[in-house]
């Protein structure tokens, strides 16, 4: 089975949601992109005999891959395990969330605002990169947006410090020493600093979070600088690494992604996702998009928020109640309602996460109730 670019998130249904919460939670790497001054205290390097040992050993088998001990002094000069990274990796759960709630995250009413002003912003560079490589500007704009919230949420982990932590740590001990392996050979080319080279707390890199291998394999220096600057501030190589990758595994120009059924989607194979829910008709450009996560709810949320961005509306079907017999608009106003009250759920976008429990539990405890953290149509009732 050839793997995706997205395999290091050990099947996590789709992108992100590992790292949401509820209420304006949003799809990217759960550190932000403020320097690792901003970095909570278990993402940074503390002392471990055993990794040090690790590491010297490492050391050897790089520099029998061509890794000079120049860019292995500069690359692991002030960088350690990581006990955040190994604790965020062993916490991982499969996320099963309904596409609707997926959607809702995905495809918010903030994310499309926020991409239709970075398409807007970045028209020009997208148009140079559709001409080149065949790829809607809305569809990289809204990867752009589910990866990184459109370069607000690029990670700020040190790539060296988080990937030889996952190496030594030994879970996926081979992955993670190639992903490391990889990153080295990026510092070494001179695209990047080894202080500059951050990401997420798995490694995932600069706007659209490439992993070092896939860095490797598909980032281009678009803005001809000479460097593959995936990092910078600007994201034109970081669109357009994106764009390539998925020319690469063989986008069809001029085709859509799919679309609603009922809602002016094209011919193509037909999928509902959720039972009761809307069906979609997908192309083949949809299985491309799954190569970048392999997951139905990523590639339809890719999709639908690249259409939105483009100007479409939202989905006309609906969804069902979910398994507590609240529809969405339901849930809304559980959260609204919750929050007057003084339990915030921090937004109310429907989707009833970590936030939204613990606000229902302690609204639940005040009125004399078992703490369940479960939503009810009575709960809603009394409030």
């Amino acid at each position: 089975m050839r793997s995706t670019r997205r395999n290091f998130t050990f099947g996590l249904g789709a992108l992100g949601l590992a790292a949401c919460t509820t209420g304006g939670g949003a799809l990217g790497p759960v550190a932000g992109s403020g320097g690792t001054a901003s970095l909570p205290d278990d993402l940074r390097p503390v002392p471990n005999g055993a990794y040090d040992a690790w590491v010297a050993s490492f050391r050897d088998r790089a520099a029998g891959q061509g890794i000079s001990a120049s860019t292995l002094n500069a690359a692991f000069r002030g960088t350690g395990y990581l006990p955040g990274v190994v604790k965020r990796d062993r916490n991982q759960t499969e996320f099963s969330r309904t596409l609707e709630d997926y959607l809702a995250i995905a495809a918010s009413d903030e994310r499309v605002s926020k991409g239709r002003a970075a398409y807007a912003r970045h028209r020009s560079t997208l148009g140079a990169i559709e001409s080149r490589y065949g790829v809607a500007p809305e569809i990289v704009t809204a990867i752009w947006g589910l990866e990184s919230f459109f370069g607000e949420r690029r990670g700020n982990v040190p790539v060296i410090s988080s990937t030889s932590t996952l190496a030594f740590d030994g879970r996926r001990g081979a992955f993670f020493e190639k992903q490391l392996l990889a990153a080295l050979k990026i510092i070494q080319n001179g695209d990047i600093s080894a202080q500059n080279m951050t990401g997420s707390w798995a490694g995932a890199m600069g706007h659209t979070q490439f992993i070092p291998t896939s860095y490797e394999a598909f980032a281009v220096d678009f803005t001809g600088d000479g460097r593959r600057d995936i990092w910078s501030d600007d994201p034109t190589d970081s669109l357009a690494s994106t764009a390539a990758y998925l020319q690469r595994n063989g986008w069809t120009r001029g085709v859509r992604w799919g679309g609603e059924v009922g809602n002016g989607a094209p011919a193509g194979r037909t999928l509902r996702p959720q039972p009761g829910g809307p069906s979609f008709n997908v192309t083949s450009n949809f299985n491309v998009i799954k190569r970048y996560n392999n997951s139905d709810s990523y590639a339809i949320g890719v999709g639908h928020l690249a259409d939105r961005i483009a100007g479409g509306g939202p989905i006309r079907a609906s969804f069902p109640p979910d398994k507590y017999g609240l529809t969405k608009d339901q849930r809304v106003q559980l959260q609204q309602r919750l929050t007057a009250k003084g339990f915030d759920t921090d937004g109310a976008d429907g989707v009833i996460g970590p936030n939204s429990r613990k606000a229902i539990a302690a609204y639940q405890s005040s009125i004399g109730r078992a703490a369940t953290g479960d939503p009810s149509l009575d709960l809603l009732q009394t409030l």
